[in-house]
């Protein structure tokens, strides 16, 4: 296979790689949504029957005793999906992006096309600025992940308040206890989402 054989092909299987990315990408976002959408669909469904159970106190405490943990251990493991998708939707992006400036160096020439490729190149920030996002920590707040993570910690703060009530404290501890739990619960997702996100980039 000659210089010029061997370039076509080259071609070929980033044109075809380039492809199966954007097909990747579209994948992780339709599962990120189906995963929240099913995580919000059994919360509505819980939320509603409650309101069932409401006017009947020897209901409630059992009724919240069994849907509590459950959609706590349903948010916990939708968010952990979550994640992952986020980082392998960076990823992909990242090698798209690394394929644009293949694209550019080799066959732009004096042209501007796929030119954003090459602006800090090979980084992250560049694959980002692709979709129009500033890269930093705080645009994770803004993820399917984040957003489960928060409906997660309002559940955990809501249980533990009402774990304290239970055991005789006045609302008056219980609601200061259970808005601290969750907004501890909240970082602690936050902090992960962070760290797996910077382990599986670098």
């Amino acid at each position: 296979m000659d210089d010029s054989e061997r370039e076509q092909a080259l071609l070929t299987a980033l044109t075809t790689e380039h492809y199966a990315l954007e097909t990747a990408r579209s994948g992780t976002i339709a599962e990120a949504t189906g995963r929240a959408t099913i995580f919000l669909s059994v919360l509505s469904a819980a939320l509603i029957g409650l309101g069932f159970v409401a006017t009947n106190e020897k209901l409630v405490r059992p009724y919240l005793g069994a849907v509590l943990p459950t959609l706590v251990v349903i948010g916990v493991l939708t968010f952990l999906r979550l994640v992952e998708t986020t980082v392998e939707n960076s990823l992909d992006l990242w090698r798209i992006q690394r394929i644009r400036a293949y694209y550019h160096h080799r066959f732009a020439g004096q042209h501007d096309f796929f030119a954003d490729a090459v602006a800090d190149e090979g980084t992250m920030r560049s694959a980002w600025n692709l979709v129009g996002i500033g890269r930093g920590r705080w645009e994770f707040m803004l993820t399917t992940a984040a957003l489960v993570g928060a409906v997660n910690a309002l559940l955990v703060g809501l249980g533990v308040a009402l774990l304290v009530g239970l055991a005789g404290a006045g609302h008056g501890l219980a609601v200061p206890v259970g808005v601290v739990t969750a907004v501890a619960v909240f970082a602690a997702q936050f902090a992960y989402i962070l760290r797996t996100s910077a382990a599986r980039q670098d």
